[in-house]
């Protein structure tokens, strides 16, 4: 089936590359050291207890982890599902 945007397979295989890049984000982070320190890898402040215990292995503060996330979302914001509306923005 064509669409007129794409080859046939083309809506497919740019799902499995997103899926694929995915996997391959999440790959690199667990090769990371683990903190064991009660303390943010980024800026040194004291990570609540309560983040601690509810995330095991925590790394970053609420602040620092919120610039480290939208740090890959700006990484992984290509929309590769060529929707029709995506393209007229």
């Amino acid at each position: 089936m064509s669409n007129g945007f794409t080859r046939d397979g083309g809506v497919q295989e740019q799902i499995d590359a997103t899926v694929v890049d995915a996997i391959n984000r999440a790959r690199a982070h667990l090769h990371k050291e683990y903190n064991d320190t009660d303390f943010c890898l980024e800026c040194g402040e004291l990570i609540p207890h309560a983040r601690r215990q509810i995330i095991p292995g925590v790394e970053f503060c609420i602040a620092c982890q919120e610039k480290e996330d939208a740090r890959n979302k700006a990484i992984s914001s290509f929309n590769r599902r060529a929707s029709k509306d995506s393209q007229l923005r």
